[in-house]
C-alpha cells in the first residue's frame, strides 16, 4: 500500500492537484508492481493513500509539485527503482500536462496492518 504526499505551490491550480488525485492511484500503483504485490487494476479503498499539502511560508521548494512516494521495500521492487520513477514522472506528465514537478520513490523496510 503505497503512501503518497503531493506538495504543491500556491499557484497551483486546484483543477490540476484533483486531476492528480484522480490519476496518481493507478499510476502509481503500476509503478510499484511486483511480484510480491501485484496490481490486479482493482483499486480498493485503502489501497493508495494520498495526502496533498501546500507549501507553507517557511518552505523552499523549486518545484511547483513535488510528489513523495512510499512504498514497501522489496528486492525486485528497488532492483529498478530508477526506471520506475523515471516511467511514473513521464506517465504522471502525459496524463496531466504537469511540468514543473518530481517524483521521489522511497522504499523503506516496512509492515502495514488495516482493519477492514
Amino acid at each position: 500500500m503505497p503512501l503518497v504526499e503531493v506538495i504543491h505551490a500556491p499557484q497551483v491550480a486546484e483543477s490540476l492537484l484533483r486531476e492528480l488525485g484522480s490519476v496518481l492511484p493507478h499510476l502509481v500503483s503500476v509503478a510499484v508492481e511486483c511480484p510480491e504485490e501485484p496490481y490486479d487494476g482493482d483499486l480498493q479503498p485503502g489501497d493508495v493513500e494520498i495526502r496533498f499539502r501546500q507549501l507553507g511560508p517557511l518552505d523552499r521548494c523549486g518545484l511547483d509539485v513535488v510528489i513523495e512516494i512510499k512504498s514497501k521495500w522489496f528486492e525486485s521492487r528497488a532492483a529498478n527503482r530508477q526506471e520506475r520513477v523515471d516511467r511514473l514522472h513521464a506517465d504522471i506528465a502525459a496524463a496531466t500536462g504537469l511540468a514543473d514537478f518530481g517524483v521521489y520513490l522511497s522504499l523503506p523496510v516496512a509492515a502495514w496492518a488495516q482493519g477492514d
